[in-house]
Order: C-alpha cells, then structure tokens, then sequence
C-alpha cells in the first residue's frame, strides 16, 4: 500500500510530524523555562496568555507528560513511516537511509533547533505557544494520568511504592541540577551557585544546623561587677552579650553594647554605678525544633537579631542569629570586628586540617566537597556517626571519598582532624 503513494505526498506528512515535534520540544522548554514571577506580573495585569502559562505550570507534571507523549507519537510515527516508503523504494537499504535520514532531521530540527530559540527568550515563547498547549493537554491529559496510573500500579509488582501524592518531578531538585550543569560549563559562578543551593535548603534546615553551639558562647558572669563586664563587652568582638548568673546555663539577659553605652554616659562614665542587670534585655528562648524560615520570619516580626536555642527541657542548647540564617544564602559575612577562628586550614599535600566543630556545611561551601550532612552537623560528628565509636587520636577512616585522620582528641571530643580526598591519598601512598 505505501509504494503506491505518492512520494511529495509521504515528504508532507514527514514534514507535518517534523514540526509538531519541534513544537512539543520547544513548548516543553518554554514552558518549564518561563520566569513563573514574571508570567505571574503579566497575569496581574489582565493577560489571558499569562493566565493559560499560569494553570499549565499549576499542573506541571500533566503537562510534562502530555509533552513528551505527544513528541514521542509524531517522532515514532514520522520515523516508522519515511522507514516504510524507503523500503517500498530501495528494498533493505530504506532502513540504512531511513535512519540516518530521519536521526539528523528530529536531532537538527525537532529537539536542538526548537529548544534553542525557546530557551533564548523562553517567557515570550512561553506565552505565544500558550493556548496550543492547553489543546494539547486537554486532549492528551488523560492518557497522561492513565500512563501514570499504570506506571505506579507496575511498580509496586516490584516493591516500588510512589505516594499518589508525590510529584515525580521536583522542581527544586531540577532547577539545583541545571545550576550545578551550568556551574560546571562555567556559565554560573561558584558563589553564585552556592547562593541558589543555600535557598534551596533553607526550607531542610533548622536553627540547630546553624546555631553556635553553647560550648563556643561568649557569655558573660553577671557576678563580675559592672567595672569587670564594661572591660568584657569592650573586649569582645559581638555587640550582644548573654549574661548568666550562677551557672552559665542560667542565662538572665541579653546586653546590648549600644545599651551598655548609653547607661555608662548616663552614670557620667562611672562604671561601678551602672546597673547592667536593668539595662540588658530579656532572653529569648526558641525552640530547636524551629526551621530556618520560620526563625527568619520570627526575627523580622520582632525586629530583633538574636535568640538563644533551647531543647525540650529548657536547656540552652546555643544561640542563633540573624547574620547565621542570611550566611546560609549570602555565604560567611564577615566585618573588620570578626575574629577569623582558624577553623579551616588547608595544607600544601592538599588535606585540610579542620576543627572538629566547623559544621559540614561550612565546610562543603569552602572545599566545594559534597559530605553528607543529613545525620551529623558538625565535621567530628561525622567522624563519630560513621565510626560508631568516639576514635582516639591518630586513628584513621575512609568513607564518602575521603581519609579522615584524627589529629587531636580533648576528653570524648573530637578537636581536629585532618581529611585528605581519597583520589589523593592513594596517590600518595601509590
């Protein structure tokens, strides 16, 4: 039946599929490429192509696999058909010619060629393939939901089980995914990249990932005498102060440079007149449970910087504060007051000497290391988790790609260590 057709006739409906793939390919990157603030602006202000973008990306996995259902139709179909005719024409050999034919054409002009020119201006691509993608999602939306449907029924023959609710593809772990590509193309800076990763985990993240832990606190005895705690503020490079009385635990106030200023000009700069006890502010006391977002929103609606962490049962666990939330975005903030704590120190053999308190986070964001970071905060608690067991000094570990060696240990705690990337190390002892 297909000899007989006519050859112009069999080009068109190449042609015909050739196209609709180019438009399901360049649709689906439009579409997942659009800026969602800007298409939600334009929406504002009364257009109906921005409010159609709206809905598509409201139903982002409908429309995912509407697309791809759709490009792979029109390119088997395409391809299945020209592989027919060339046969009915040149015997065996169509297939040779088919293929190579019909793998530059789809590669060329239906995926590269269409993606290109929709990522290079993908809101405006976005909204004018608009109202043909939701035909096409209208239309082929329930063979999405139906392939889906099937998908996890299939899976779960194999002990895969996919919460119905749960959306296959995650837009963070995507768009993490392309910086880290364009990253690697050099196309994204490393601070850049770093800054994107941190508001992307800031939702994962509590006031316990980010806290001064209660052992590095600079806390002052409110005992001391105000003449003692002037030379202590002074003496300090932070601004706010904890003040305990009886056991540094018993935090009772929080001295603010600024307030302890002002008091000692009023006492005429008389420091043994001042009252330090009524000039410090109250503590407050947070949850550790708290997630970094909520603490962020907490700070901003009390106007005020500085919170100090405590456990189910009250005990301070470390404080928080403003500048530790925004570091986590912005990277580490640093003044001409900040004290550079030798945390981090890296060696000319290409190990790095660590303490064992700088958190894995720090850590990863300066070597640009990937640990893992879900079971310890710190570095030493890693050591720890993975060791099962508190190591002495000079024992050494391998695990995620790395040797660790402890240098130092003070009581049951891990003071430094010294990490060295496996590649390395085997290099070394090669």
């Amino acid at each position: 039946m297909l000899e007989n057709i006519n050859p112009w006739l069999a080009a068109l409906i190449v042609l015909i599929c050739l196209l609709l793939s180019a438009f399901f390919s360049g649709s689906e990157t439009a579409l997942t490429a659009a800026s969602r603030a800007r298409i939600a602006a334009l929406e504002k202000s009364g257009s109906r192509r921005a409010g159609i973008v709206m809905r598509l990306l409201a139903m982002r996995e409908r429309l995912i696999g509407a697309m791809l259902i759709g490009n792979n139709i029109v390119n088997i179909g395409a391809s299945a058909f020209a592989t027919s005719v060339l046969v009915a024409t040149f015997g065996d050999a169509g297939v040779i010619y088919a293929t190579a034919a019909m793998s530059t054409l789809v590669i060329i002009f239906s995926e590269i060629m269409p993606k290109t020119a929709a990522i290079a201006k993908p809101d405006q691509a976005a909204l004018l393939l608009a109202r043909p993608v939701s035909w096409v999602v209208a239309v082929l939306g329930p063979l999405t939901l139906a392939i889906e449907w099937f998908v996890r029924r299939f899976l779960r023959l194999f002990g895969v089980r996919i919460d119905e609710n749960l959306s296959i593809l995650s837009a963070s772990d995507e768009l993490r995914g392309q910086v880290d590509l364009m990253h690697q193309e050099g196309s994204v800076k490393k601070s850049d990249r770093d800054m994107l990763g941190g508001l992307l985990d800031l939702e994962e993240l509590g006031v316990e990932d980010v806290m001064i832990h209660r052992t590095k606190m600079r806390t002052i005895n409110l005992d001391i005498g105000p003449e003692a705690i002037v030379r202590e503020v002074l003496a300090s490079p932070y601004t706010r102060m904890p003040l305990w009385r009886g056991k540094p635990e018993n935090i009772v106030g929080i001295l603010h440079a600024k307030d302890l200023l002002r008091a000692l000009d009023a006492a005429g700069g008389d420091a043994s007149k001042l009252d330090v006890a009524q000039t410090a502010l109250a503590p407050w006391f947070v949850p550790v449970t708290t997630s970094l977002p909520d603490q962020l929103k907490a700070f901003l609606a009390r106007k005020t910087h500085f919170a100090l962490v405590v456990d189910e049962y009250g005990e301070v666990m470390g404080l928080v504060t403003l500048e530790d939330i925004l570091e986590e975005i912005v990277g580490d903030i640093r003044d001409e007051h900040d004290i550079a704590v030798p945390g981090l120190r890296q060696q000319a053999d290409g190990s790095v000497l660590v303490d064992g308190g700088v958190p894995i986070r720090d850590l990863n964001r300066a070597m640009d290391w990937d640990l893992p970071d879900e079971e310890a905060t710190t570095i030493a608690g890693l050591v720890i988790h993975e060791a099962r067991t508190i190591p002495d000094a000079g024992q050494a570990f391998t695990f995620h790609g790395y040797k660790f060696e402890v240098i130092r240990k003070s009581r049951n705690r891990v003071s430094s260590l010294r990490i060295t990337p496996l590649a390395l190390a085997l290099a070394v002892t090669g």
